[in-house]
């Protein structure tokens, strides 16, 4: 009975082409690959709500719909930083931006005055050209 020989070498020289041609496809493999949905292109509005002090306010409701259209597209709040932001569509548009609170004063000693509360509203243009940040300051008032 014979049995044959296994060649360690061969082995070693077997698994190292096959490294050598992964390696070498790799980059072909990544260049083919379609952009994610996640890659999309966009527009950014980005704003700041003031209130009538001229400092930010937290918790404004915000509306976005495009120009012509009734109904809002895009409902949020406002951060702590009275800020807000939100994708569009990367195409030529003006969309109209609309906030909405209710303030109350701060007295002298630094507490809010819960009876002199007042609701406060503000609207803004803006017009997005295409993929860019638009930013805006959307000041609210009585």
């Amino acid at each position: 009975m014979t049995t044959k020989q296994h060649c360690p070498g061969r082995t070693a020289v077997v698994w190292l082409a096959l490294l050598v041609c992964l390696a070498w496809l790799q980059p072909v493999a990544l260049a083919d690959k379609k952009p994610e949905k996640s890659e999309k292109s966009y527009g950014l509005i980005f704003g700041t709500a003031y209130g009538p002090d001229d400092h930010p306010l937290y918790g404004v409701k915000i509306t976005i719909r495009p120009e012509g259209k009734k109904h809002p597209s895009w409902d949020l709040f406002s951060d702590h930083r009275g800020e807000f932001a939100q994708r569009v569509p990367a195409k030529p548009a003006d969309y109209l931006i609309t906030g909405e609170a209710e303030y109350a004063p701060v007295g002298k000693d630094g507490k809010p005055q819960m009876s002199k509360k007042k609701k406060l509203r503000g609207e803004a243009k803006v017009h997005v050209a295409g993929e860019e940040r638009e930013d805006i300051g959307l000041h609210l008032t009585e």
